[in-house]
């Protein structure tokens, strides 16, 4: 069991002590992948929560402390569901919900489209192994019911664009104040 996220404080004190960190099996740190998500998102168009939910997708890999050779040793951490779970206290279902669902949008994708599983990176290839691989049709069909799965599409594919090594974004800051204004009224 992980502790839930109270504050904003905690939030970026996790990303900003834990980011720096490979992000599993890239060339990129998990705080560049973040950063990079929610620049993706952004530049996209995503709603407010869209870019959120980008941002903090892989929290649950820092909140795990991932290895750079966990994937590797067959280790899945269900991020996304330790992600949910950390942020709860935070965040509506129109952040966690992407979250929640963004490896199934990813095993989805891997079923559906060829072309989607060719261009997986070998880190993202080795992690939908431990993740299920590609969905069957009736998971599938699933999938496509739920009221969140269109922005987790959206995510997947910020994910996928953000491993870029050295690419310039906006600071950790700037999505920050995006987060805040989005927080839950009470905890």
């Amino acid at each position: 069991m992980h502790a839930s996220l109270n504050t904003m404080d905690e939030l970026a004190a996790v990303l900003a002590d834990s980011g720096n960190r490979l992000y599993g099996g890239e060339a990129v740190s998990q705080l560049a992948h973040a950063l990079q998500g929610a620049q993706a998102a952004e530049q996209d168009g995503a709603s407010p929560a869209l870019i959120v939910a980008t941002l903090l997708h892989d929290l649950g890999h820092l909140v795990c402390e991932q290895g750079d050779d966990d994937i590797a040793n067959g280790i899945n951490d269900h991020h996304e569901a330790v992600a949910v779970q950390v942020l709860r206290r935070l965040f509506g279902d129109e952040v966690l919900q992407p979250i929640a669902l963004h490896v199934a949008a990813k095993r989805f994708l891997c079923a559906t489209d060829p072309a989607y599983l060719a261009g997986l990176s070998p880190a993202s290839r080795a992690s939908l192994a431990l993740q299920g691989g590609a969905m069957d049709a009736a998971a599938c069909q699933r999938f496509c019911r739920h009221p969140h799965a269109a922005d987790a599409l959206r995510l997947r594919r910020y994910d996928d664009a953000a491993k870029t090594p050295g690419l310039a974004t906006p600071p950790l800051a700037h999505y920050l104040a995006i987060a805040a204004t989005l927080l839950k009224d009470t905890p």
